[in-house]
């Protein structure tokens, strides 16, 4: 029996001697990559963190000690020695374990997690929580630098140090968040040297001359200045000592003994503490070291070759066709900028920013900077376009509305992964967007039904003159013939894209192809339907959609998107506002509810917004 099949609890681990937790690693990673390969999910992140994991639940008594993963990217060991390893098959499966730490998955997980930086700040919270009910235990947060390029952290350093809380900060740094870090922290984080000893030698000497009778705090004061004027250059421990948390580091984050004496020791300090930890992201599986970009979020691959394994689909995906678009018509327009939050793979940009590099702009995790930095740009003349995560935008909201939207700057929002996204659960499905965005003055919004008209949409959020929103989910697209010449559309005008006189469905976006299939399957049973892509949530064709719906009464509304506020919300103040009558209405999406991790397919199935989803609901308006 291997020693991780021994291991229920972090009791369990806690039974092995030392000198068996390299081999404990070893099994950890090999599991990691069969289940990985087979479901897809954070490989580089996970196996990067593995002697990390393992020496802080051999140090530390969870669930009493609580550690709080940020992110959550680097939680899969975590997952294994709390309990989870005869379901960790189940990795981002429909109704299995989800890729990221959550409070109602396991009593292990002290936060739930999934966007970036939040870490600190829930510590401090927990340590404060800790504190006000007399409890002793200990806050753990880990931290990778990548979330160091977010203001929020910086936040929870700031409110950490001013509270003089118990609490350790882990910062896991591998050089490498999603893609490269950018930015000054970034470089100042990177700077290392061999530093454990000279803490403990200042600390010493500090207290030695502080505890001087008279002179002693002066004293302190002016040794402390020389000493940073040299240790500015050499060392990032400076930064966060000023945040007032004691650092050490940086130590290897792979040396296992090491690891756990450090832990050991500031385990039995009561302050705010900052532990600097260097790892390899990939650490263990080659593929992954030598393409951590590609392997931080991987789907199916060959763990021999570390080959994709859905490689051969010649459809484009909506992102490429995104970035390949953009490329195209930055060669004739010079005032197209491209601003992204430390996705330049993600969201298609890396094209762009090689042919471009001085109209490229990678803010890193740093959402609500990047809006506010694209509107200062738009102010002197250019058209930025922000790429970002549907998910990822909701952190940037006051932005678009205060700095972008007030003034009907000429900002265009290219939303990435609208709609239902998958395996990374509840906290990246992009659901929330139409109805986030639609409610503020001078946005045009807008979703294509395939990849010519997502073309479409860029050029006609180019020419505009205020903020324009267009989003597009994630995977590949319809695989239309790409169309060489692009055509803006009329801003606010549908189109009808199959007619009937039975039923009106009223689609968006990716939705629309769901729709025709339902025209389909209804023509099959004697129901002919009207179907609209409606292109626009707002302005919405409120001429083509009263005009329908006088003639039409039974009407469908279809979204990838919760329903309160949303596209079909939007249809019934439309029809209200226009005084139609003698109509009857449904509404078909995301219900009161956060949508789960799963195949996108059985996503779409289950809440009914799929071909056959929508057909059957179009037959029980039938049936009344």
């Amino acid at each position: 029996m291997s020693f991780l099949e021994k291991i229920n609890s972090p009791a369990d681990l806690k039974k092995l001697s030392p000198s068996d937790l390299p081999v404990l690693a070893a099994e950890i990673r090999r599991f990691i990559i069969d289940v990985v390969s087979k479901n897809g999910g954070h490989l580089a992140p996970s196996l990067g963190t593995v002697e990390l994991t393992i020496a802080i639940h051999y140090v530390f008594n969870a669930p009493d000690d609580k550690i709080v993963w940020d992110v959550g990217h680097q939680a899969y060991t975590h997952k294994l020695l709390t309990g989870r390893r005869e379901q960790f098959h189940t990795l981002r499966q429909h109704k299995g374990i989800g890729g990221f730490t959550r409070i109602s998955e396991s009593r292990y997980d002290a936060f739930t997690t999934g966007h970036s930086s939040t870490s600190v700040s829930a510590g401090i919270g927990i340590a404060s929580a800790k504190c006000l009910k007399k409890e002793a235990s200990k806050v753990i947060a880990v931290i990778g630098d990548g979330s160091m390029t977010a203001g929020l952290a910086y936040e929870g350093l700031n409110q950490a140090g001013d509270l003089r809380k118990d609490l350790i900060v882990i910062l896991n740094d591998n050089d490498m968040s999603i893609a490269p870090n950018v930015g000054a922290l970034s470089s100042f984080l990177s700077r290392t040297f061999s530093a454990t000893k000279m803490q403990r030698l200042r600390k010493t000497i500090g207290d030695f001359i502080k505890a001087l009778p008279g002179l002693g705090g002066d004293l302190y004061q002016f040794a402390k200045r020389s000493e940073e004027s040299f240790m500015t250059f050499i060392t990032p421990g400076i930064l966060f000592e000023a945040f007032n948390f004691e650092y050490f580091g940086p130590i290897n984050g792979h040396r296992l003994p090491h690891l756990i004496n450090i832990l050991n020791n500031i385990k039995e300090l009561h302050e705010p503490v900052l532990l600097h930890v260097t790892t390899k992201k990939g650490k263990g599986y080659p593929p992954a070291e030598k393409n951590p970009v590609h392997f931080h979020g991987v789907g199916c691959f060959d763990v021999k070759t570390g080959e994709c394994l859905d490689h051969g689909n010649l459809i484009p995906t909506y992102t490429k066709v995104f970035g390949e678009t953009m490329t195209e018509l930055a060669k004739d327009n010079k005032k197209i900028i491209a601003v992204t939050a430390a996705m330049p793979e993600g969201t298609g940009l890396v094209k762009f920013a090689k042919t471009y590099p001085d109209r490229f702009f990678d803010v890193g995790i740093a959402e609500q900077h990047g809006v506010t930095f694209a509107a200062g740009i738009a102010t002197e003349g250019f058209r930025p376009v922000v790429a970002i995560y549907s998910t990822f935008l909701q952190r940037a909201y006051d932005q678009v509305l205060h700095d972008v939207c007030i003034e009907s700057l000429p900002v265009v929002f290219a939303i990435d992964r609208g709609g239902i996204v998958g395996d990374d659960g509840p906290t990246h499905q992009g659901v929330f967007d139409l109805s986030y965005l639609r409610s503020l003055p001078n946005m045009t919004l807008m979703a294509p039904k395939d990849e010519n008209e997502l073309r479409r949409m860029l050029v006609t959020a180019l020419a505009h003159d205020g903020p324009v929103a267009f989003r597009y989910p994630r995977g590949i697209g319809t695989g239309v013939k790409i169309e060489e010449n692009i055509v803006p559309l009329p801003i606010g005008k549908g189109e009808i894209v199959r007619e009937g006189e039975d039923v009106l469905i009223l689609a968006i976006g990716s939705s629309v192809s769901e729709a025709t299939e339902a025209h389909s399957l209804l023509a099959e049973q004697g129901i002919s339907a009207t179907v609209v892509n409606c292109r626009f949530v707002k302005p919405m064709d409120s001429d083509l959609i009263c005009s329908l719906a006088a003639k039409i009464p039974r009407i469908l509304t279809v979204e990838e998107n919760v329903l309160h506020g949303g596209f079909g919300s939007a249809v019934l103040e439309c029809l209200y506002d226009k005084g139609v009558t003698g109509f009857s209405l449904k509404r078909i999406g995301i219900p009161d509810t956060f949508v789960e991790h799963g195949h996108q397919s059985l996503l779409r199935s289950k809440y009914g917004i799929d071909g056959p989803g929508i057909a059957d609901a179009a037959k029980k308006m039938f049936d009344v």
